[in-house]
């Protein structure tokens, strides 16, 4: 049976890794980002390798998740869900008591109800397939950084949300983790650093044997766990 993969944020940094690795390992895909335009060039790209849909949208807006699964269902199914797309919040970062509360719902909207939502309109897919969804979460979950409250918070709103979706899913064999990607030299840590150099970073490339080994490992035994792609530890206290 073939397998199929969907991706959000899948145009840059950790997504274009993730789908770059998922179409060479001969899933079909459904990507969506943001920007039309680099959007398709990855698509292009990924053609070379398997059938790719891209659609661009905000996985905040409803009708666009409706496009993004009913895209998945045209392939045929739907085994991995990787929740990648992320809404940083202003930059330079406003401390929390000083938050713009538009600014915040914003962030919530993008990075807890867009992925719980897209879970939601999937369930059907996902139970027949027994599929896998990976939520990227960040250690600013649970630092409590300074000016890092709204984006950690709601990173930390996703993680309960993953812990619970893992557990009230277990029974219909979808399983449900979540990977902190760690610090990489991308687009949007550049913007929660604005004016600094952050080219001692590594590349997100360097997350490789952690999503080699994740892809490969049995869903149910990994389900309802944290983990770190980068260094010799992966798992991680939830």
């Amino acid at each position: 049976m073939q397998r199929t993969a969907v991706i959000t944020g899948a145009s840059r940094g950790l997504g274009e890794v993730i789908s770059t690795y998922l179409a060479r390992s001969g899933y079909d895909l459904v990507v969506t980002a943001r920007r039309a335009e680099p959007l398709e060039e990855l698509a292009n790209r990924l053609r070379k390798h398997t059938r790719v849909i891209a659609i661009a949208g905000d996985v905040a807006d409803a009708p666009h998740r409706r496009d993004v699964v009913g895209a998945a269902r045209e392939l045929g199914g739907l085994d991995v869900l990787v929740n990648n797309a992320s809404e940083l919040g202003p930059s330079p970062m406003p401390k929390l008591a000083e938050y713009p509360l538009d600014e915040l719902r914003h962030v919530f909207d993008v990075n807890v109800v867009g992925p719980v939502a897209l879970v939601q309109e999937a369930l059907p897919l996902l139970r027949r397939r027994r599929g896998l969804v990976v939520n990227i979460t960040s250690d600013a979950a649970v630092g409590a950084y300074e000016a890092w409250g709204g984006y950690g918070s709601s990173k930390a709103a996703l993680e309960l949300a993953s812990r619970t979706f893992a557990a009230e899913l277990r029974d219909d064999g979808i399983a449900v983790v979540t990977v902190d990607p760690g610090d990489m030299r991308t687009e949007m840590h550049q913007a929660a650093f604005p004016g600094e150099d952050i080219s001692d970073r590594p590349l997100p490339e360097t997350t490789m044997p952690f999503w080699a080994w994740l892809f490969a490992a049995d869903p149910m035994g990994v389900t309802g766990r944290r983990f770190q792609a980068q260094g010799d530890r992966w798992e991680l206290a939830s």
